[in-house]
């Protein structure tokens, strides 16, 4: 699968505000999280991986706890997960993801950012077909075809598995995310992973053309900068 997925994700540059903006995703998404699978990490494997991420990320310890106790206390905003796709300068193809307690305010935020780029937002469906959903672990460690036979003895499906620089990349389909997880932990004690998620990989990617790089970069600004907006891919070569 090559490793598309470091270029498909868009990340939010580390100024002060984009750290801000950071926090509260994660907070969202951890409060979401923990609301609907419980707020024990060791009961909810998709919430201690998501705290693990949000501190590698840097993210403040007050952050991940009052998100946490907003959880347990139930009350709180009703958040509902959305997804939008559609078409970026170049004819590049986008996935937003986002959590919104009002789907049709996001909707709007959302079209007007391709609107307001000069792109094109999308029918359901029209992109998912590009992407492979995959949940994605990598880590260091000398031997591929260790981590392959750990996974396979665990009878996980795996889609790929690639090494370079020191560095196993697992790939396997989003539905395999938990026994991935498990397999490698058990098998492997120290494990520490760099990525740690599910994400949508494109099949192919889209060069960028110089004439159309500052929409692209209005396009995917814009976006960063609606308050629902939790992930953004692509499948733009920039």
């Amino acid at each position: 699968m090559g490793r598309a997925f470091q270029n498909r994700k868009e990340s939010i540059a580390k100024t002060a505000a984009a750290k801000s903006k950071v926090y509260s995703r994660y907070g969202r998404e951890i409060y979401v999280c923990g609301k609907q699978g419980g707020t024990d990490p060791e009961a909810n494997l998709a919430l201690r991986s998501l705290i693990d991420r949000a501190k590698k990320d840097q993210v403040p310890s007050h952050v991940i706890d009052k998100a946490i106790e907003k959880a347990q206390g139930g009350a709180g905003e009703d958040f509902s997960p959305a997804r939008y796709e559609g078409y970026g300068p170049s004819n590049c193809m986008v996935i937003v993801e986002c959590l919104t307690d009002n789907p049709n305010r996001t909707f709007g935020e959302v079209r007007n950012c391709f609107t307001k780029s000069k792109c094109k937002i999308g029918e359901q469906g029209s992109v998912m077909h590009s992407f492979e959903h995959c949940a994605i672990f990598s880590f260091k460690h000398d031997s591929e075809d260790e981590v392959l036979e750990a996974l396979m003895e665990a009878d996980v499906d795996v889609t790929d598995v690639e090494f370079a620089d020191g560095v196993v990349t697992v790939f396997a389909p989003h539905t395999e995310y938990a026994a991935a997880h498990q397999a490698l932990t058990s098998a492997f004690a120290d494990i520490d992973f760099d990525t740690d998620e599910i994400q949508f990989v494109p099949h192919v990617t889209t060069a960028i053309s110089d004439d159309d790089m500052p929409m692209y970069e209005r396009l995917m600004d814009m976006l960063n900068d609606c308050d629902d907006v939790q992930n953004i891919y692509h499948n733009a070569e920039v």
